[in-house]
Order: C-alpha cells, then structure tokens, then sequence
C-alpha cells in the first residue's frame, strides 16, 4: 500500500471534518448570543461543547499529525516551495482561530460573552477565505 497516499486521503477527511466544525461552531455562536431563554442558552452550550472537544479537535490534530506524515513522506525541502509556505502560514492561522474559538467557547460556558451576533457572523468567514486560498495554492502551487 502506498502510504503518502493512505496519508494524503486521512488528511484528506480530517481537514474536511475540521473546516466543518470551524464554519458551524460561529454559527451556533450567532444564535447562541442572540438566545433570550436560559434554557435555550445551556442547549447551545452543549452544542458548542461536543462540537469543539468530539469533533474539531480531534480533526484538528488528526489533520496536523497527517500534514506532517505527509511532508515526512515527500522530504522537508517541501519548505523551499512557496506553495508550502503560503499553505504552512495559513494553517498556522487557522489554528489560531481554532483555539480562538475555544476562547469565546469558554466565554459563553461562563456567562461572559461580550461579542455580538455580528461579530460572530463576520469571524465566520474567516475559515471560507483561507479553505479558498489553501486549495488554490495547492492545486496550482505557484513557484513565486
């Protein structure tokens, strides 16, 4: 079996699942800071909750230990291209915005959110204009 392309497909599948949970979690986070009912409000915790810790995390890190398997398998000097780099920032970034999304997670899990349903609609698109550039760049990897 061709392992570069075993872990090409599970990286694959986890990016998938990882985009998916960072483009619905600000979702419920809109409705969640619109919410007016207290019961309303512990439901939209526990979703945030089991979407972050069972799903996006999870995916998250199954996507960096493939993406690294993956680099493993082609050789580091995959750095030296520009397409690599431009993806490896990127990434880094979304990152970022995964655990910043953990952050306001917490804030609504203690009754602090100080954001409004706005905000959380405009940060939504954050992972849809990365996702966008990273294929681009991918499948056309620009030598730059």
């Amino acid at each position: 079996m061709n392992l570069y392309l075993l872990f090409k497909s599970l990286h694959l599948i986890a990016v998938i699942s990882w985009m998916a949970g960072l483009l619905y979690l600000p979702r419920i986070f809109v409705y969640h800071s619109e919410a007016t009912y207290d019961s309303q409000k512990d439901i939209f915790k526990i979703m945030e909750r089991r979407l972050y810790n069972y799903i996006m995390m999870p995916a998250m890190l199954l996507s960096w230990l493939f993406g690294v398997l993956l680099i493993h398998s082609l050789g580091f000097s995959v750095f030296t291209e520009f397409w690599m780099q431009i993806k490896t920032v990127l990434v880094v970034v979304l990152t970022f915005y995964h655990f910043l999304l953990g952050k306001y997670l917490n804030d609504f899990a203690i009754e602090n959110n100080s954001k409004t349903s706005r905000f959380y609609r405009i940060i939504n698109e954050v992972p849809t204009i990365i996702l966008i550039v990273v294929v681009f760049v991918v499948i056309f990897k620009p030598l730059i």
